[in-house]
C-alpha cells in the first residue's frame, strides 16, 4: 500500500495509493469523512472501500484532505476540498493513462464532496455514497444524477437522518438509464459501529452487479488490519474534540 504525495491546490496531498495489475483497469477514488471531525483517510470504513475496490482489480486511492495528516493547507468548507478530489482524480489519471473508467466512494462529507465531483467528471461512472449528509449539505445538484449509484445509510443514524436522504433520491432518480439504489443498514448510526462488516457486504452486493465479483482468492481474504502507524494516526485525529455545535463525523455516537 505505497504511501504517494502530489500536487494538490493548496500545496502537497498525502495519499495510499495500490496500483491494479491489469492495464486499463478502472480507478478509484475513496474520500473520507469531515476533516474537522476526526476524519481521515484512515477511516476504517474509508479503508475498508478502498480495500474492497483494489480485490476487484481497480487502480485505488485515498487521500487526505488539505491541512489533514501531511497534506498541506487549511480547512476551506468544501470548496478547496471539491479542488482537492479533482487533483486527486487527475493525479490517479495521470499514472494512469488508460484507464476505462472510474468509480468515486465518499463517506458522510466525503460523500457530499465525492458526488459534487460526479457532476463535473463525466468519466465517474459510478459512485457509493456512504452517510450522505444531506440535511446538512445541499444536494440539489444532483439534478438529474448524470450516473446509477449507490446511497447507504444507518437506520439509526441521528446525525444524517435517513429520510433526509430519500427525499434527495427521490428527486434524482428520475433520469433516463440512471439507477440510484438505496440501502439502510438495520441499527447502524452514522458511524456504522459495530456494524461495517454488514455495510461492507452490502456495497459489495452492489458491486458485485455492477462491476463483477472479486477475484476467488480476494473473496477469501479479509481486509488487513489497518497498518499500526495508520491506526495510532487515526486514533490521535479521532480523538480530538469536535468544535461546539458540531456533530462529530470522525468517531462517536451517532
Amino acid at each position: 500500500m505505497p504511501e504517494v504525495i502530489f500536487a494538490g491546490p493548496a500545496g502537497r496531498l498525502e495519499g495510499r495509493y495500490q496500483p491494479s495489475k491489469k492495464k486499463g483497469a478502472p480507478i478509484a477514488i475513496v474520500l473520507h469523512p469531515h476533516p474537522q471531525f476526526g476524519g481521515t483517510m484512515n477511516n476504517q470504513i474509508v479503508y475498508n472501500l478502498y480495500y474492497d475496490f483494489v480485490q476487484r482489480g481497480f487502480s485505488v486511492l485515498r487521500f487526505n484532505f488539505r491541512g489533514v495528516g501531511r497534506s498541506q493547507g487549511a480547512f476551506d468548507h468544501g470548496a478547496g476540498e471539491l479542488s482537492d478530489a479533482a487533483a486527486a482524480l487527475d493525479w490517479a489519471q495521470s499514472v494512469n493513462p488508460d484507464a476505462r473508467s472510474c468509480w468515486i466512494a465518499g463517506v458522510s462529507f466525503g460523500a457530499w464532496i465525492g458526488m459534487q465531483l460526479l457532476m463535473r467528471r463525466p468519466e465517474i461512472e459510478g459512485f457509493i455514497s456512504i452517510g450522505a449528509m444531506a440535511n446538512r449539505y445541499d444536494f440539489s445538484f444532483l439534478a438529474p444524477c448524470p450516473s446509477s449509484g449507490l446511497f447507504v445509510h444507518g437506520s439509526e443514524d441521528r446525525v444524517a437522518p435517513v429520510k433526509e436522504v430519500m427525499a434527495v433520491i427521490e428527486k434524482v432518480k428520475t433520469q433516463k438509464g440512471i439507477q440510484i439504489e438505496h440501502a439502510v443498514i438495520d441499527g447502524a448510526n452514522h458511524f456504522f459501529d459495530g456494524k461495517i462488516e454488514t455495510l461492507m457486504e452490502e456495497v459489495g452486493l452492489y458491486l458485485d452487479r455492477r462491476v463483477g465479483p472479486k477475484t476467488e482468492e480476494a473473496a477469501n481474504q479479509p481486509p488487513p488490519a489497518v497498518p499500526s502507524e495508520e491506526a495510532e494516526a487515526a486514533a490521535a485525529a479521532s480523538a480530538l474534540p469536535a468544535p461546539a455545535g458540531e456533530p462529530e463525523e470522525g468517531r462517536g455516537e451517532g
